[in-house]
């Protein structure tokens, strides 16, 4: 397993991570464990999740009990933000807030610090030096080894760099947001803006949720299980003749090398050097070896600059 640095920062994350969404909400504790289990077994160090996935805590909880003693060997990141409960005072990056979200996720995790603590949306309600200010405090005490930024926008990132260089507290080592094949929209203004601010792109959704995978074919009938599947309408505007037109050429392209679009999905953002890991979600210990497996694939310049210009399309 390669690593990386996040950020500017000494921290190494593996360049495959795993999303812990599923946890609590997809499967159970018994298959969180085969789950974590194989993930540690492969290398995998970046274990992310947040105190909404599985349906307000479940995920953490799940989290904590499967690493249980393993839980010094990897990088834990988490997220705050999502509601919580009823009423303004159960969301948002508010100071009070935070401290109180931060004490209820390390419960859950059954840890006395995080190393990556996110913000998981930007809060409009709350102005960003505040943010800043509680989360450099929870560094101060050691509760937080590093903070980061989810769904920012790239003036967000940059605004918020300035802010903290500004107030003398810690920064955003890391930009989480969602990024693949299909959708490289922040290329336009977040990834500039994380390069020049110190802070590495975490890629979530990278397979497009399923379309990436290699297992929807255009006039083929739907995987029973597949998400795109269970996803009715919104399912449909991913199946689009657009985006199979630009899978079916990446699927060439990966093939003719001997790869798989499985491969091609994970390689090609390992690949890149604003990205420090790609995270992805699984419900099964051979989903964590597969997404493995792709991310070992290195794509070199020419290759990077081939898929580049089939897959562009802003």
């Amino acid at each position: 397993m390669r690593m990386k640095s996040l950020g500017r920062s000494g921290l190494k994350v593996s360049v495959v991570g795993l999303g812990c969404n599923n946890f609590g909400m997809r499967i159970d504790q018994a298959a969180t464990d085969l789950v974590v289990a194989k993930a540690l077994d492969q290398g995998i160090t970046l274990f992310d999740t947040a105190d909404a996935y599985g349906n307000k805590g479940g995920s953490e909880t799940m989290l904590g009990k499967a690493l249980g003693a393993r839980r010094k060997d990897i990088v834990l990141a988490t997220k705050f933000g999502l509601p919580m409960g009823e009423g303004d005072l159960m969301k948002g990056a508010s100071r009070r807030y935070i401290m109180n979200a931060v004490e209820a996720s390390l419960k859950r995790l059954g840890t006395d610090y995080i190393d990556l603590y996110q913000v998981h949306f930007p809060d409009p309600e709350t102005p960003i030096d505040e943010t800043l200010s509680a989360l450099d405090a929870l560094v101060t005490q050691g509760k937080v080894r590093y903070i980061g930024s989810s769904n920012f926008a790239g003036w967000q990132i940059a605004e918020s760099w300035y802010i903290a260089r500004e107030l003398g507290t810690s920064k955003f080592v890391s930009a989480q947001n969602h990024y693949n094949l299909l959708d490289r929209k922040i290329e336009q203004e977040v990834v500039p803006a994380a390069k020049a601010y110190g802070a590495s792109i975490l890629p979530y959704f990278p397979l497009a949720s399923g379309m990436l995978t290699g297992k929807y074919r255009r006039g083929a009938d739907l995987p029973n299980d597949g998400r795109l599947t269970v996803w009715g309408e919104r399912g449909k505007q991913m199946l689009s003749d657009a985006n199979f037109d630009l899978v079916e050429k990446l699927t060439a392209f990966a093939e003719a090398r001997g790869h798989s679009m499985l491969d091609l999905a994970f390689g090609w953002l390992a690949s890149q050097p604003h990205v420090a890991s790609v995270i992805a979600g699984a419900t099964k210990p051979e989903q964590v070896e597969m997404n493995v497996a792709a991310g070992a694939w290195e794509l070199n310049a020419e290759e990077l600059a081939e898929v580049g210009k089939i897959s562009f399309r802003w």
